[in-house]
């Protein structure tokens, strides 16, 4: 195919209250809530919100009760893994059919590689056939790396193109906060901030030796890096390989007794070890997360010796985790993952 490279990034929008509302189209413009069981008065926290729900301030990972008190009148449902799963397949069959290097990053966004004159004209293509291939709308982001490409699909949404390119990228991004760049979180854009770096453009400005003197001599340096627009051009087709296996269970009332904490930690490790095994893949490591009442979360984790299935080990591992952890106030949820290696 003649034309130029370019990267672009393809992201279902509002992607599991989409596929709920494509099975109850009666909800359709109506704020609705994803999450844990569906109920708002039993602990559990938000998938995803709907559009309309955001408007409320409704966030992924907020809990039910925060998120019925914003919008009494929203709709709950419950999560539906298999459901996303089935519409995912649909969605990634769609883009491979294009002659384009696909490369997943997960249930509902992934990243082309492309060779063409028109990307626009591409984009609208894509956008047309995961719509008749799902009947969900997706955003496309056109860029020159993958950096400026997953950036411009949040100026696309929802349901349309949006390019960003070296040429755009001060126009567009110099004023921003530091955390609209990907990479970037609040914690981090908080530290900027105490560094008196605001912006992009102040961030970009700034001075690599100081950088690396306050954040690390890999993070600073990176930090501006990312405020250049700097980013990697090139897209794998390498099938999508998940890099952990987790389990965890919010508790409808506090856990106060230890004993009982571990226990719990040691059925939910069983239960990772299981997705291990099934996976065909050793963890090289074991986490456990912790969340406090109110909301309060801590995570902490070791590598294991070697690489192991062994469900004994990966049990043994999460309950030494669990050592590391104070308990001086009540638990509302715990977590345990297992990470894999590089493959």
């Amino acid at each position: 195919m003649s034309g130029r490279d370019w990267v672009l990034h393809v992201d279902l929008d509002q992607f599991i209250a989409a596929v709920e509302v494509a099975r109850r189209p009666e909800l359709r413009g109506r704020p609705v809530v994803v999450g844990g069981s569906g109920d708002p008065t039993q602990r559990g926290v938000v998938a995803t919100a709907s559009y309309e729900a955001r408007e409320f301030g409704i966030h992924s990972g907020m809990p039910l009760r925060t998120a019925a008190k914003r919008c009494p009148e929203a709709v709950f449902l419950p999560s539906d893994p298999p459901a996303y799963q089935r519409v995912s397949g649909q969605f990634m069959a769609t883009l491979h059919r294009f002659p384009v290097v696909v490369e997943e990053l997960g249930w509902d966004e992934a990243f082309l590689g492309a060779r063409t004159d028109d990307p626009e004209a591409m984009a609208a293509e894509i956008r047309e056939a995961v719509r008749a291939g799902t009947g969900l709308s997706c955003s496309v982001g056109i860029g020159d790396n993958k950096l400026r490409a997953k950036l411009a699909t949040g100026f696309a949404k929802p349901a349309g193109t949006y390019r960003l390119t070296r040429d755009n990228w001060a126009a567009v991004m110099a004023e921003r906060p530091t955390d609209a760049l990907w990479g970037i979180g609040r914690k981090t854009a908080r530290r900027l901030a105490d560094a008196g770096l605001l912006t992009v453009a102040q961030l970009a400005r700034a001075d690599p030796d100081e950088l690396a003197a306050r954040f690390g001599p890999t993070q600073g340096p990176w930090y501006r890096m990312l405020a250049l627009g700097v980013g990697d051009t090139e897209v794998s087709g390498a099938p999508y390989v998940p890099r952990s296996r987790s389990r965890e269970t919010t508790f409808q009332h506090d856990l106060t007794d230890r004993s009982e904490i571990g226990e719990h930690v040691a059925a939910l490790a069983r239960r990772v070890a299981r997705d291990v095994a099934d996976e065909g893949r050793p963890a090289h490591r074991v986490a456990v997360k912790v969340r406090y009442a109110p909301f309060f979360t801590q995570t902490h984790g070791i590598t294991l010796p070697t690489p192991s299935s062994d469900p004994a080990e990966i049990e043994r591992a999460a309950l030494a985790v669990l050592e590391r952890f104070e308990y001086d106030r009540p638990v509302r949820l715990l977590g345990v993952r297992a990470e894999f290696g590089e493959t």
